[in-house]
Order: structure tokens, then C-alpha cells, then sequence
């Protein structure tokens, strides 16, 4: 999946982006990012005065995700979510092993400084 189409505009390095901005940098129509937001909850821009939306640059990779996933490779809507949701589920798992494997080396790490420690 290409989230850096190259027919899509580089994302700026900005905190927020209007609607207009980011459907103009995801190549998506505003009344579509707002349909999105009902349908993927990972997609949350915050909402200011008069209901504004205000996207950060995590939204705007979640949008390109959806996009190449529903336009690129022709997901519907519902196997676009059970997708992000398994990409994001095995992200989730890779990182708690990661963390289970550095705990694991300190505690390695530990034992074998008390090994020294007795040996000694």
C-alpha cells in the first residue's frame, strides 16, 4: 500500500490542517473525510468553534491508509476497517514483544551481574 502516492502532495510538517487541506492533500472530498469519520474510529480530527475540524498529520496518514486500501486496491468500507483494525492489532503485538524482549534482556542483564557479583 502506497501512503505517499505520487500523485499526492507532501504533508506539510504542520500540527493541524483545515478539512479543505487535508482533502486537497489526501485527494479526498471534504464531505467523504466526513463520512469516514463516522465509519473508522481511528479518524478522530478534534472539533473547535462552530464544529471546525482540525486534523493532525496522524489523520491525514489514516486517511491515505483508507484511501489506497478502498480506491488503490479495491476494499469496500467494511474490509478497509477489518484490515486497519488487523494492522493495527498485529502493531500492537509486535510492540508488546518488543517491550516482553527488553524486559527479558534486563532481566538477563541483572542476573548475570548478580552471577558476577557471587562469583567474585
Amino acid at each position: 500500500m502506497d501512503l505517499f502516492d505520487d500523485d499526492l502532495p507532501q504533508i506539510p510538517d504542520r500540527v493541524y490542517f483545515t478539512i479543505g487541506e487535508a482533502s486537497r492533500l489526501c485527494g479526498v472530498k471534504p464531505h467523504v473525510l466526513r463520512y469516514w469519520e463516522q465509519e473508522f474510529e481511528q479518524l478522530k480530527p478534534d472539533k473547535r468553534r462552530g464544529n471546525r475540524r482540525y486534523y493532525r498529520y496522524q489523520d491525514l496518514i489514516m486517511i491515505r491508509r483508507i484511501r489506497a486500501l478502498v480506491h488503490q486496491q479495491g476494499f469496500t468500507l467494511s474490509g478497509a476497517k477489518h484490515r486497519i483494525a488487523e494492522e493495527d492489532e498485529a502493531r500492537v503485538e509486535a510492540t508488546q514483544d518488543d517491550s516482553k524482549g527488553m524486559a527479558l534482556r534486563e532481566v538477563i542483564r541483572e542476573l548475570e551481574q548478580v552471577r558476577r557479583l557471587l562469583s567474585d
